[in-house]
């Protein structure tokens, strides 16, 4: 069974930066597509970044393109989200999401809380 687990989330200060991890296990993702979304309260899920299995290309919402890097390490089955310049907006529960290469099943981690906030 498929479980994603995040953490590195946490309160931070406007400007300041934190680095979200995301730990695969039941699967070796190599083949899979990764991403991270967010949930603001009173908002819909949305996208922020994802990550392709092969050529590792990158799509970011417009809102973070810039300020967050995504990346992944295969050899270690994870999945990582660097935040930096971080705005008061960014406040949401981060997701972790992969898509599996041939069945295409969503999977989801249980989400991890970061707030902006002086």
């Amino acid at each position: 069974q498929v479980q994603l687990v995040e953490s590195g989330g946490g309160l931070v200060q406007p400007g300041g930066s934190l680095r979200l991890s995301c730990a695969a296990s039941g699967r070796i993702i190599g083949l899979d597509d990764v991403g991270w979304y967010r949930q603001a309260p009173g908002k819909q899920r949305e996208l922020v970044a994802t990550i392709t299995s092969t050529s590792g290309s990158t799509n970011y919402a417009d809102s973070v393109k810039g300020r967050f890097t995504i990346s992944r390490d295969n050899a270690k089955n994870m999945v990582y989200l660097q935040m930096n310049s971080l705005k008061p907006e960014d406040t949401a529960v981060y997701y972790c999401n992969l898509k599996t290469w041939r069945t295409q099943i969503d999977y989801w981690g249980q989400g991890t809380q970061v707030t902006v906030s002086s």
